[in-house]
């Protein structure tokens, strides 16, 4: 299971069945759902979503750490605004994701890079020795934020989830900067 995680703006907690409402908000929307990889089905109600994150909570009492999936809760009002994802890349599981979502809404305040980087922190004291980005070509937002987390360009695979993806790593000596 996925530890509760803190930065200035924000805490990273596991995901809970009541935060459906939420979480349909970031993954029932089609701008977000476009950019996933794997590409996730359309969740269409708040019904559908429990289901969703009921085998997500399932998944992460099982996965190895330090993999894990977090919701992104503000410390100003405690809403649940996205979910940031440490998990293994297929086909071997060798490598690990670090991924992002949010509410369209809270695009653009520095929470994908906060988020980011507070799990990238724990992950590394973790003995976790690089992290991968994997980025669908043309999401401009997303390569952003690697970028502002100190990741570097590694190039362009179709090796994960049978996609042209855009690759970047990070190291614990790459990462920059404190919250925002």
């Amino acid at each position: 299971m996925a530890p509760e995680l803190s930065t200035e703006r924000l805490v990273l907690r596991g995901w809970q069945v009541d935060d459906a409402p939420a979480a349909l908000e970031i993954y029932g929307d089609t701008d977000v759902a476009r950019w996933l990889s794997p590409a996730m089905d359309k969740v269409t109600d708040v019904d559908a979503m429990r289901k969703v994150l009921a085998q997500w909570i399932r998944r992460d009492g099982d996965a190895v750490p330090p993999a894990g999936r977090w919701a992104i809760q503000r410390r100003s009002d405690n809403r649940v605004i996205g979910g940031v994802v440490l998990l293994p890349l297929p086909p071997g599981d060798d490598d690990l994701e670090i991924g992002w979502q949010l509410i369209p809404e809270f695009w653009g305040h520095g929470y994908a890079t906060e988020s980011t980087r507070g799990v990238a922190q724990w992950a590394f004291t973790q003995e976790l020795e690089e992290v991968f980005a994997v980025v669908r070509p043309g999401n401009q937002r997303a390569a952003a934020v690697a970028r502002r987390n100190g990741m570097e360009w590694v190039g362009e695979t179709d090796k994960y989830f049978g996609l042209t993806l855009q690759v970047y790593r990070l190291r614990p000596a790459d990462l920059v900067g404190t919250a925002g």
